[in-house]
């Protein structure tokens, strides 16, 4: 069974968030074992400098590591220049990635600052929502409902109309 991580800076603060991603968590785990992963958000100053946010992303990445290094993870980074794949798309390359041989799939979602290079050149993927900006407690919803709607289409369930 392939492993899904949603490696995730900071926390979902709004019960109403936690209820949604929990119920995403429980229909996934009939097609993966999900595990969302809450790494801490670096504290920054009200007006943090370019070398403080740089400083801050280093920090993120470097509590990712263990998770990037995972024997058999397929790495992608939700980041804005990547990729806009439609439902169907991320379905073929979440099934994709298991006939390739990879055990987990790793989503990783940044701070709203980003991610820090060093990890968007080492991801095997960067894959954009879209070219709108989300609050990060909406996007994590999103990708989990996105998740869910890949499994399903590969399932070919009516789920997906």
């Amino acid at each position: 069974m392939l492993r899904v991580n949603l490696i995730t800076v900071g926390k979902l603060k709004e019960k109403y968030w936690r209820d949604a991603a929990a119920e995403y968590v429980k229909r996934l785990g009939a097609f993966c074992k999900i595990e969302i992963v809450e790494l801490n958000e670096y504290r920054l100053s009200d007006e943090p400098s370019a070398k403080e946010i740089e400083a801050a992303l280093e920090s993120e990445a470097a509590s990712m590591e263990k998770y990037l290094n995972a024997n058999g993870a397929y790495n992608i980074a939700m980041c804005i220049e990547g990729k806009q794949l439609t439902s169907e798309e991320l379905s073929l390359a979440m099934t994709d990635c298991g006939t390739r041989g990879y055990s987990t799939l790793n989503f990783i979602i940044g701070s709203s600052f980003g991610i820090a290079p060093s990890v968007k050149q080492r991801a095997d993927m960067k894959l954009s929502m879209s070219k709108m900006t989300f609050p990060h407690q909406l996007a994590r919803i999103l990708l989990l409902e996105q998740v869910y709607r890949g499994f399903q289409i590969a399932k070919g369930s009516k789920y997906h109309k």
